[in-house]
C-alpha cells in the first residue's frame, strides 16, 4: 500500500523508526485507531512505538513484531523498520534489568523432575485443544438449514379457528437474498471466511459497495468504524454491526447470522457524528 503523500528518504533519515511510522501514517491521513484496526495491535502499544517508549511494550520480540506489522500496514519497508527498532533497543538497553530475572539460572535442587514437566505439557495441550473445540462450536454461526429446522421445531402450532374469530396475520418472514455492504463514509474493512480465507480487504470510499458471495462459508467482518457501513439483506437494511468507533471482529455477516441478531434500540440521531 503506497502512502497518499510521498515522504522523501532524506527527510526520513533524520528521524528514528517511531517518527518514520508516525509521519507515514499522517501522510496517509490515518489515525492510530485505523492502524489498530488493520494490524489488530492495541492503540497504546502503537503509540509507544511512535514515541520510542519501548519499556511500555512487553518485550523485544513484541517490539520488533509490532513495528513490522505497523510498517506493513502503512507501506513502509518492514525489514528496515525492524532493523532500526532492534538497534534502538540495543542502544537504550531497553531490555536489561528486571526483565532478565526470569532467565537467570535456577537452583538445580529446586528444578522439578522431568516427568512432571511432561505431564504439565500434556495437560496444557489437552486444555488448548478443548478450548479450541469449545470456541469453534460457541462462535460458529448457525447455517440457514439449522435455523430453519430450529424454527420448525420451536414454532407453536396454530390453534383451530373458532367460529366468528378474527384471524391474526402472521409476522413477516425475515429478509433473504444478497448481503450488500455499502460505505456511507470512508471505512477500512476485511471480509473473511470461518477458516481465515480473505474474501475482501479495502479502504472503501463513501458510496462504494460490496456484495458478500452467496457461497461464502460463514463470512465474517473486521472493521474499526461499523457506523460508517450500511448493511442490507435482500435490499432491507439491518441494524448497525457494532457501536460507533469500536473495532469489531468475527461478526457473522451471512443472511442467517444477520437475521438472527437482535433489533437495534431506537436512535435519536444519525449514526455518524
Amino acid at each position: 500500500m503506497a502512502a497518499e503523500e510521498e515522504i522523501s528518504q532524506e527527510e526520513l533519515n533524520i528521524h528514528g523508526p517511531g517518527d518514520k511510522l508516525r509521519m507515514a501514517r499522517q501522510a496517509m491521513k490515518l489515525e492510530l485507531e485505523d492502524v489498530a484496526a488493520r494490524t489488530r495491535v492495541p492503540m497504546r502499544l502503537l503509540k509507544a512505538l511512535e514515541t520510542g517508549d519501548y519499556a511500555a511494550l512487553p518485550g523485544s520480540t513484541y517490539c520488533i513484531g509490532f513495528s513490522r506489522a505497523y510498517a506493513r500496514a502503512i507501506g513502509l519497508d518492514e525489514v528496515q523498520i525492524a532493523r532500526e527498532v532492534r538497534a534502538e533497543l540495543e542502544a537504550q538497553n531497553a531490555m536489561t534489568g528486571s526483565r532478565y530475572e526470569a532467565f537467570e539460572p535456577a537452583d538445580p535442587a529446586r528444578v522439578p523432575p522431568r516427568y512432571l514437566a511432561w505431564i504439565a505439557i500434556v495437560l496444557a495441550l489437552m486444555l488448548a485443544v478443548g478450548y479450541g473445540i469449545w470456541r469453534t462450536q460457541y462462535f460458529t454461526a448457525p447455517t440457514d438449514e439449522e435455523i430453519a429446522q430450529t424454527a420448525a421445531v420451536e414454532a407453536p402450532k396454530p390453534a383451530p379457528a373458532r367460529p366468528g374469530a378474527v384471524s391474526v396475520p402472521m409476522p413477516p418472514a425475515p429478509p433473504s437474498g444478497d448481503v450488500v455492504l455499502t460505505a456511507i463514509d470512508t471505512i477500512w474493512l476485511r471480509i473473511y471466511e470461518e477458516g481465515g480465507k480473505r474474501l475482501f480487504e479495502k479502504e472503501m470510499a463513501a458510496g462504494e459497495s460490496y456484495t458478500v458471495p452467496a457461497d461464502a462459508k460463514d463470512p465474517r467482518i473486521l472493521t474499526g468504524r461499523p457506523q460508517a457501513l450500511r448493511v442490507t439483506v435482500g435490499g432491507k437494511e439491518v441494524p448497525p454491526l457494532g457501536a460507533p468507533d469500536k473495532t469489531i471482529a468475527d461478526v457473522g455477516i451471512s443472511a442467517s447470522a444477520l437475521n438472527a441478531r437482535p433489533p437495534a434500540p431506537p436512535s435519536s440521531g444519525p449514526n455518524l457524528p
